[in-house]
């Protein structure tokens, strides 16, 4: 029979190895922390043209919306539907379009902080956790009712399951990589580029443990994972000319440009950089800090040259995805200094850098500087019935969208005609009306019209100058400008029938 000497260590140990647990899930603070600031005065910043296609599509019912994908922004489509459905539930205010993105960056905070732990340690995660959570990229795209923070989220949180399974292969976590990698691609396909650092991870694992049962599931998985994707890709292909064609090819020095922009902010990306590289001279974390290398700089070098093609994708929210990366290993160089105390002042020193960009990202002028609900105040206050609508839809003009921004920021009392369409954009299945081959008989009776242009050097005196050559001549003849009003960005004319 066991004597009360032998069994004293075995009921202390467990007390101690109790003792030895973190407290609490530094996951869910993460998470909160990282919604509240992505939710502060989320509905204050006016939606830009981006946020305006996205409420566009996903204000059409799913057949109008299926139809359209059939020519235009295929690669937006998943996110489109997705947020169909929860505007049809939540309503399409500002702050609702925006919720499911800062939703998004809330889970993504909960992966980084997990993959931080298991790559390091707590000190580390609860750094990345505090360092993602304050970033101004992630409250920039936390409100943003566009899919690149879903798309944050599935890579992130195929990365943790990646690393899941290469600890312990159940098939499970292959088969939810191979989803997470599917869901990625089907939110935006530039995203894809993060399969060339797992397949790099998988290797540099394999070499050290040879485990070619690995390598093949790696494989299945991602091959799954791409299958969903291809016809997107097909379809992409064929649109690809009216999507991206406005990118430039990339040189060298956009490089710089690009990283700036990747944090929303140059000095803090400058922190980063700095912080990112200490990991890698830390002998306790050098080999998960050449993993994290590999996915942050990987599918920026990877889109880099893919865009010296006839198409480029080299613009900073398309690898948005690799923020979390860099945004962990910064953290493991603040928990890296010593003394200790370095690292907090290091990450407070880091949150006041980005402090003035998240004050700027919070004003009504954050992410559009024309002021399209003054300009729908201005019509709103003169409307009469039978009131027409031209906005300036040249090839280059149409991708601003005013008639979108005063759709969204007019009452719905007021019913303008959009004089020259011919034929509405859910009728023709686009983003964009098509316009009258023959502007005058599109004309008809009306007998005033509001006409809205930007404000830009070369129209300051001619509020016509935006306008194509036959629209501004038929008007030209039969109008004349009763008033303009200015309002921040924008020219708001009156046009009344003269014959």
């Amino acid at each position: 029979m066991p004597t009360a000497t032998q069994t004293a260590p075995a009921t202390t140990a467990p007390a101690r190895a109790g003792r030895r647990r973190p407290p609490g899930p530094d996951w869910l603070w993460a998470a909160l922390l990282t919604l509240a600031v992505t939710t502060f005065r989320a509905g204050t910043p006016q939606l830009w043209r981006d946020e305006l296609a996205s409420w566009n599509a996903a204000s059409r019912s799913t057949g109008e919306l299926i139809a359209m994908l059939q020519h235009v922004d295929a690669v937006s489509g998943f996110y489109y539907l997705l947020l169909h459905f929860w505007v049809t539930v939540a309503g399409d205010s500002p702050a609702m379009l925006r919720l499911p993105s800062a939703l998004a960056m809330a889970g993504s905070a909960a992966l980084v902080v997990q993959i931080a732990r298991a790559l390091f340690d707590r000190r580390t995660a609860v750094f990345a956790g505090l360092l993602f959570a304050l970033l101004p990229a992630v409250t920039r795209y936390g409100t943003e009712a566009r899919s690149y923070a879903f798309v944050v989220l599935t890579v992130t949180a195929a990365t943790w399951l990646l690393l899941r399974a290469l600890e312990r292969g159940a098939v499970r976590r292959w088969a939810g990589y191979a989803a997470l990698v599917a869901a990625s691609g089907l939110l935006h396909m530039v995203s894809l580029l993060v399969l060339l650092p797992h397949a790099l991870i998988v290797a540099l694992r394999w070499w050290r443990g040879r485990s070619t049962r690995t390598a093949l599931s790696f494989a299945a998985a991602a091959a799954a994972g791409l299958l969903p994707v291809v016809p997107l890709v097909l379809l992409g292909q064929r649109q690809v000319t009216r999507q991206i064609s406005w990118i430039e090819t990339p040189r060298m020095r956009d490089v710089s440009g690009l990283w700036d922009n990747l944090f929303t902010s140059p000095l803090v990306g400058l922190g980063i950089a700095a912080l990112a590289l200490l990991p890698l001279a830390w002998p306790r974390g050098r080999r998960h800090a050449v993993e994290l290398m590999l996915l942050g700089a990987v599918p920026i070098a990877a889109c880099f040259v893919a865009s010296q093609g006839s198409s480029s994708y080299f613009i900073d929210r398309y690898l948005l995805f690799t923020v979390p990366a860099w945004a962990i290993l910064a953290a493991a160089g603040l928990a890296a200094l010593r003394p200790r105390a370095a690292g907090a002042a290091g990450l407070a020193a880091l949150v006041l850098l980005g402090a003035p960009d998240q004050r700027q990202l919070r004003t009504e002028q954050a992410k559009e500087t024309s002021d399209g609900i003054a300009a729908a105040r201005v019509i709103a206050q003169g409307y009469r019935p039978g009131d027409g609508f031209v906005p300036p839809r040249g090839k280059k003009e149409r991708v601003f969208m005013i008639d979108y921004q005063l759709s969204y920021y007019l009452p719905d009392r007021v019913r303008l005609r959009d004089v020259f369409a011919e034929r509405s954009a859910v009728a023709s299945d686009d983003l964009f009306p098509v316009e009258c081959r023959q502007p005058e008989r599109c004309l008809g009776d009306t007998r005033r019209i509001w006409l809205v242009t930007r404000d830009t050097d070369d129209d300051h005196d001619d509020p016509y100058n935006q306008l194509p050559a036959a629209p501004r001549k038929v008007l030209k003849d039969h109008f004349r400008i009763a008033r303009t009003t200015e309002v921040r960005g924008l020219h708001v004319s009156l046009l009344e029938r003269v014959k």
